[in-house]
């Protein structure tokens, strides 16, 4: 019998298909109480992505369950703990993404800073037949600050240098290996840069880091980028910040309530919204999804599992 799975997370019809050739799949969305309790014991694995949630009491109910294959590089929706006590693996696709994300991070920056969405949207109201757009944020040889200097962290430094940047950055300890001005902890980043760009991880460890005493350190010209996770922000701080004009603008592609956002964001005129897509492209999301199924297809074969987290 083909291993039974247990599917969180919207994917692609295409790789459902694929999926099926090998495993009995099920939408967990699509189930309702008394389908889930007949389907739990057989629940064998699960495929979430980054934005999942896989708490203790979801794994304690599947007790037949041995592997959580994440589509996407962060897994702080998981519980690794009550995996690790249930002997559970867990799997995700690192490095696929970075450059893509990377990417996305200069076009927040860009967009943000030179107010690309405002100028559009000034032309098409035909403002600009009566005067000129407002002058905006010059980029090139400003001053970045990165938050978490991992493959992403230095994917939109190098990128940064080529817009004649100076950079400096902050995270769980300085690396021996970059020339880059190394910062004891957020706060004293943000006061030295204009523009703060967030790749850290997700948890515990950054949750609400960038809060009211950091953004007032970034000060009234400062520009916040958020690539990362949406729990790092504190996004009330956040929003008066922009409100009160005490940084300039944010460029945000995560949030803390994905996928909803707060309104009094989304009434701002000095924040740019993405729907969590930095890494959203095909190349990215067809790698992801041949290094998902080759975990999966990989354990359950018995051999040892591509990119394992626990």
């Amino acid at each position: 019998m083909k291993p039974t799975l247990l599917l969180l997370s919207r994917l692609p019809d295409d790789f459902i298909i694929r999926l099926g050739e090998h495993f009995d799949c099920h939408s967990y969305s699509l189930l309702d109480e008394k389908r889930f309790m007949e389907l739990a014991p057989t629940v064998r694995g699960i495929v979430a992505t980054a934005e999942s949630s896989v708490p203790r009491v979801l794994i304690a109910r599947l007790q037949a369950l041995e592997i959580i294959s994440v589509m996407g590089v962060g897994y702080d929706g998981i519980d690794l703990e009550a995996a690790r006590e249930r002997n559970v693996r867990v799997t995700h696709t690192p490095g696929l993404s970075t450059e893509d994300i990377a990417d996305f991070a200069i076009a927040l920056l860009l967009c943000t800073a030179r107010q690309v969405l405002t100028a559009d949207r000034f032309v098409r109201r035909g403002e600009w037949t009566v005067g000129r757009h407002p002058m905006t944020a010059r980029v090139f040889g400003g001053r970045m600050g990165i938050v978490g200097l991992g493959r992403i962290g230095r994917a939109v430094a190098l990128r940064a240098l080529a817009f004649g940047m100076s950079i400096a950055y902050t995270g769980r300890t300085p690396k021996a290996d970059v020339p880059y001005r190394w910062c004891n902890d957020v706060q004293t980043l943000a006061a030295s840069v204009d523009y703060l760009v967030l790749c850290a991880s997700g948890g515990s460890d950054t949750h609400g880091m960038i809060n009211a005493a950091v953004l007032a350190e970034l000060g009234d010209c400062g520009v916040l980028i958020n690539i990362a996770r949406g729990s790092i922000v504190d996004e009330d701080a956040l929003v008066e910040a922009l409100r009160d004009r005490k940084i300039l603008a944010a460029g945000l592609d995560v949030f803390c309530d994905e996928p909803h956002v707060s309104r009094a964001l989304l009434a701002l005129p000095n924040v740019v919204l993405t729907p969590h897509m930095a890494s959203s492209t095909h190349a990215t999301v067809h790698a992801m999804l041949d290094l998902t199924c080759n975990n999966l297809t990989t354990h359950f074969a018995g051999e040892p599992v591509l990119t394992p987290v626990s």
